[in-house]
């Protein structure tokens, strides 16, 4: 079926000595995987290596077959040009952290969310253009769990003196996997984190590491699929 729909590379692994395995979230039917036959030695042509970097926003022309095979892309046009996010240190320690996790917790057979694939578009954009980026990811993270369907329910959080990272709500009473004390203030700040206000949320390295390590254990917790980037470990050097 030849389909014409916007797609977000969620990463591109080697194939060969000439090939890429791309993985992209589509607009029109969600997580596709795309083998690239020989685009590594082509200098010309519809399909360019450049533009699959991960999280680029590409304009797609494909083939697409039944699910758990192979795809194909005819042609490819970048959607959004990157201004910053190839040459900012900072900016690509997130992207590839983010690419790792995406490849994590996205999978082929949960199909078309417009949704997600708003958000996902609307987020890498505001990234690339934006300077104070250094709690980018901790926000990504809370504001991915509404479009997958577990996001924290704050119904009591004024009166919870815990957090149940497993039942994802506040309670009153102490159990297995809950957080409180300042491990618990620190999670509700990052909750409370605007997009237009990134710059004024003041973590230091090691309270954004703790928050990270609780978005972490929370998608542990209720993704089954759920790896813990490598890349984490370059993500934190970078913002030290």
């Amino acid at each position: 079926m030849q389909v014409a729909t916007k797609a977000i590379v969620i990463s591109a692994v080697k194939y060969g000595d000439t090939s890429l395995i791309v993985k992209c979230y589509t607009s029109e039917e969600g997580v596709k995987n795309y083998l690239l036959q020989g685009i590594l030695n082509k200098k010309k042509g519809k399909l360019n290596k450049s533009q699959f970097f991960p999280l680029s926003i590409l304009q797609i022309n494909a083939s697409h077959n039944n699910k758990g095979s192979l795809n194909r892309i005819t042609e490819a046009k970048i959607s959004h040009p990157f201004q910053t996010l190839h040459v900012d240190m900072l900016k690509q320690s997130i992207v590839f952290f983010l690419s790792e996790f995406l490849s994590s917790v996205l999978k082929e057979e949960e199909g078309e969310n417009d949704v997600l694939f708003d958000f996902l578009e609307n987020a890498i954009v505001w990234l690339d253009y934006h300077d104070q980026v250094a709690n980018f990811h901790l926000k990504f993270l809370i504001e991915l769990t509404k479009c997958l369907g577990f996001y924290p329910d704050e119904t009591n959080k004024e009166k919870g003196y815990f957090f149940d990272l497993l039942e994802g709500k506040y309670i009153t009473n102490q159990g297995m996997n809950v957080i409180q004390g300042e491990q618990l203030h620190l999670f509700n700040m990052a909750l409370g984190i605007k997009f237009d206000v990134l710059d004024k949320t003041l973590f230091n390295k090691n309270q954004r590491a703790i928050v990270l390590d609780l978005l972490l254990k929370y998608y542990q917790l209720h993704m089954v699929s759920f790896r813990r980037p490598k890349s984490l470990d370059i993500l934190s050097k970078v913002l030290e």
